[in-house]
């Protein structure tokens, strides 16, 4: 992966269809790298209406329902080993896509976790991602926790 992005779920949407072309005339698409998606959801609304595809250039779409919570709430799910599990293997599964896309509701708090990880799982620094406190500390923990523990 060239480059991991880290966006709203509109912001997202927006990014997809740049890659959006009438059909045959493919040359007028404005974006023509190949991308796969973790999109994470709330559990609360039951997602946000918005489900990514694959296609000629969205390579996995990995959609996870979990809510933006540090410790256990009863009536919302908390990022799990599990979920932690599925972005590891997603983000192997997926190293040939030039683009991470990587989304939830406002592109503040879980997918900045899950972009901070995935960026240090590929080798890159991921100090950006903690400059402002904004990232979910469960989250990035738990995804380092599972992640180290699976390569003893």
């Amino acid at each position: 992966m060239k480059r991991i992005l880290v966006r709203s779920v509109y912001d997202a949407f927006e990014y997809v269809m740049k890659h959006y072309w009438p059909a045959e005339l493919e040359e007028f698409a404005e974006a023509k790298d190949t991308y796969a998606v973790i999109s994470i959801q709330d559990t609360h609304t039951g997602g946000f209406g918005v489900a990514f595809t694959e296609s000629r250039t969205c390579k996995g779409v990995l959609t996870l329902y979990f809510d933006d919570i540090i410790r256990p709430v009863e009536g919302y799910v908390l990022f799990s080993e599990d979920h932690a599990r599925q972005v590891i293997d997603f983000i192997r599964e997926h190293r040939s896509a030039e683009t991470l896309l990587i989304h939830c509701y406002a592109g503040q708090s879980r997918s900045r976790a899950v972009g901070a990880f995935a960026l240090k799982m590929l080798g890159g620094d991921n100090r950006k991602y903690f400059e402002d406190n904004r990232l979910n500390e469960h989250v990035y923990q738990t995804l380092v926790r599972v992640y180290e523990k699976d390569r003893d």
